[in-house]
């Protein structure tokens, strides 16, 4: 099957930084100011966790804590022992839309007892965090980062998420789809041929994918096109290049579509509050 997730990290570059390692006996606090999410790993003791979404909580077997955009929420080290933890901040382009981490729960908590995917991950990086390496940041940001990718690879095989583009990637026809709009934003897909790429009719592409993504073909296409726009604006290509690659005829066409799902919010003002340059 065709990589169903180069072409959505190509755009929103994956990156994780690890900034606690060892025993928590204390209350952690974590706010949604500085626009990262947040991988709490689990390797023994008891945790206990809360938020206002997903409310609280103890862990306490080896666990996965994903929190994949930023959200306000609290750790605690339970008993004498505490929690050992690995904790890392991570980028995955929340900020500007990233399909995948929309459609992820708001706190994903995956007990690693069964999960051979991430086994040999985990080895690793316990024995980095808890060895004292050389070069032992780069190789526990490095292995944080894949252990997100596997993440995403176990949400997609064993239906983690019930709607949304992993369950979407995980439909063998919708991933045509999917994977033909994620590799060539600036192609004008039709409903049309975006259901002869899956292989099935119009009526029957249109409801599958509105059923199983959450939003009509024509309505993801966009937002998808807007996200894409987001990270080439962000990476300092000028605005008129930026609307053809994704498929507007023009600088103000792509503005205008842009404005209308940012409340009235031109790239440029978006680009300047995001603390980003606009390039000319």
């Amino acid at each position: 099957m065709h990589d169903r997730l180069s072409a959505l990290l190509d755009c929103f570059r994956l990156r994780a930084r690890v900034f606690h390692t060892g025993s928590l006996c204390d209350t952690a606090d974590f706010d949604a100011h500085d626009g990262v999410g947040h991988l709490h790993v689990l390797r023994g003791g008891t945790l206990r966790i809360g938020d206002s979404v997903a409310g609280e909580t103890t862990i306490d077997e080896p666990s996965l804590i994903f929190y994949p955009r930023p959200a306000p929420h609290w750790i605690r080290g339970e008993g004498t022992q505490g929690a050992d933890l690995v904790c890392s901040s991570i980028e995955l382009g929340a900020d500007a839309g990233n399909p995948l981490t929309r459609s992820l729960p708001a706190r994903l908590v995956l007990p690693l007892r069964d999960n051979t995917l991430l086994r040999g991950t985990l080895e690793l990086l316990f024995e980095e965090a808890f060895a004292g390496h050389c070069g032992r940041q780069a190789a526990l940001d490095r292995l944080s980062e894949l252990m997100i990718l596997q993440l995403l690879r176990h949400c997609m095989t064993a239906g983690v998420v019930a709607q949304g583009v992993l369950a979407g990637l995980a439909d063998p026809r919708l991933a045509k789809a999917l994977n033909a709009m994620h590799g060539a934003p600036g192609d004008a897909w039709t409903l049309d041929g975006l259901a002869r790429v899956s292989g099935m009719s119009r009526a029957r592409f249109a409801a599958h994918f509105h059923h199983v993504v959450g939003t009509p073909p024509g309505d993801y296409l966009a937002d998808w096109r807007i996200s894409v726009a987001k990270t080439l604006l962000k990476r300092g290509q000028p605005l008129k290049n930026v609307a053809l690659d994704v498929g507007y005829a023009s600088a103000s066409a792509f503005a205008r579509a842009f404005a209308a799902r940012h409340a009235g919010t031109s790239p440029t003002a978006w680009l300047s509050a995001s603390g980003a340059s606009p390039s000319h």
